[in-house]
């Protein structure tokens, strides 16, 4: 390997949404990026695969072409609960699209890494980040070391984007600790062939019933391109029954409640169940470091509402890319610090309120007691319903909205930030 490609302006470590993002943005604004990824394209990662229209209005600005084949597009949410069922087609709004996608993580990952390599990022497949590199006289990071090709290489750079993940390796090497005070989810999918694949919505079913228990969480049917659906649950452990659910069972026992004729059985599943750690509410904090920057799962920016993490990982990026490229521009270390500092500020301005609204909100269907009456009462009532599809998917006008967009934005303001 020649020395050009051990150096860079910034190393982004992960080629997940948050890193391929970053790189994007970095590559874009005309800097030298390397985007190291353990793993080989095409890989799979557990998700529901669905994208609201924040995460599709985050692939629109990059330039990602969503009318190309391979994308199952959808009108909204379908929501079962309580014996009721309501259609909630996306909102009609000035700043969001008013349409979602489904495409799986092996498709959209290796989509999103190469779209970045086109804007100009390197990227090393098969490099695994053993640890950071830090300068012993300022105790900043000015690198890694990975193992890549059966060597130990050490690649070096100005700033360094952590993009790792849940259990982001390289925040713990770095002190960066997981906040125990922030909800944590875990999400199970499974793919089956079934003829509900053409469906143009998304589904979720808010009553997930263990035995007699009823547990904080939703299923979710979401229809795939490939002929398939993702069907899976997520789960909050904001119940005190959570430790004792057996995830995989209760995915198999709800699968064999659904109508014969959907197919979600074994015969037809085209995979095995897997599961996940959902990291919530930015439970991994401070967002900058000594040089490190955190994006996407590696600093907590899942939705509690809804599970979400992508659209959260895309904006992240651009933000982060965004003031990387500001600080790099500036002219002593101590500029460029006072630049770097403003990343945790912005993100939390941006989306801290939304993150403890939906703290609160978690903890409370903690209780089955809350969910109980939220499901009973809540979903027969198609103008309350739509309200709260604006506030768990955070789509809302910020000016000129209407009124439900603007008490939204207002309890965003008055939360203290996560």
């Amino acid at each position: 390997m020649t020395d050009s490609t051990r150096t860079a302006d910034v190393i982004v470590v992960g080629a997940g949404p948050a890193g391929s993002g970053t790189a994007y943005w970095l590559a874009q604004a005309g800097l030298d990026v390397l985007l190291l990824e353990k793993a080989t394209f095409p890989r799979d990662k557990i998700c529901g695969d669905g994208l609201t229209p924040r995460a599709v209005r985050a692939l629109v600005g990059m330039g990602v072409d969503v009318n190309a084949p391979g994308w199952a597009r959808n009108k909204g949410l379908r929501i079962y609960g309580g014996g009721v069922k309501i259609e909630l087609p996306w909102p009609e709004l000035a700043s969001f699209p008013d349409y979602g996608l489904v495409r799986t993580r092996m498709d959209l990952d290796q989509l999103l890494a190469e779209h970045a390599v086109k804007a100009g990022a390197k990227l090393l497949q098969g490099c695994n980040v053993q640890a950071p590199i830090l300068d012993e006289r300022t105790d900043r990071i000015i690198g890694v070391t990975a193992k890549y090709e059966g060597e130990e290489v050490e690649f070096r750079a100005s700033v360094v984007v952590a993009c790792d993940g849940v259990s982001s390796r390289l925040s713990t090497a770095m002190d960066v600790r997981r906040r125990e005070d922030r909800p944590m989810g875990v999400a199970v999918r499974r793919y089956f062939e079934s003829p509900r694949h053409t469906d143009d919505y998304m589904e979720a079913w808010l009553e997930l019933w263990d035995g007699e228990r009823l547990l904080p969480g939703y299923g979710w049917v979401f229809p795939v391109a490939d002929g398939t659906c993702n069907v899976g649950l997520g789960l909050l452990n904001t119940s005190k029954s959570f430790k004792d659910v057996d995830y995989r069972g209760m995915l198999k026992r709800w699968c064999a409640n659904m109508p014969e004729d959907w197919r979600f059985d074994e015969e037809h599943a085209t995979s095995p169940i897997r599961g996940a750690a959902l990291p919530m509410g930015f439970n991994r904090q401070p967002h900058y470091t000594r040089g490190m920057l955190l994006v996407g799962d590696a600093g907590g920016m899942v939705n509690p509402f809804n599970g979400e993490g992508i659209d959260y990982a895309l904006e992240s990026g651009h933000l982060a890319a965004d003031i990387i490229v500001q600080a790099l521009a500036r002219r002593t270390p101590a500029q460029r610090e006072r630049t770097l500092y403003e990343y945790p500020r912005i993100l939390k301005d941006e989306h801290g309120g939304y993150f403890t609204l939906a703290r609160v909100f978690v903890q409370a269907i903690g209780d089955p007691r809350v969910m109980k009456f939220l499901t009973a009462h809540g979903l027969p009532h198609p103008t309350l319903m739509r309200f709260t599809l604006k506030l768990l998917a955070n789509l809302t006008d910020p000016k000129g909205g209407d009124a439900m967009d603007r008490v939204i934005n207002a309890m965003q303001k008055v939360a203290p930030a996560a």
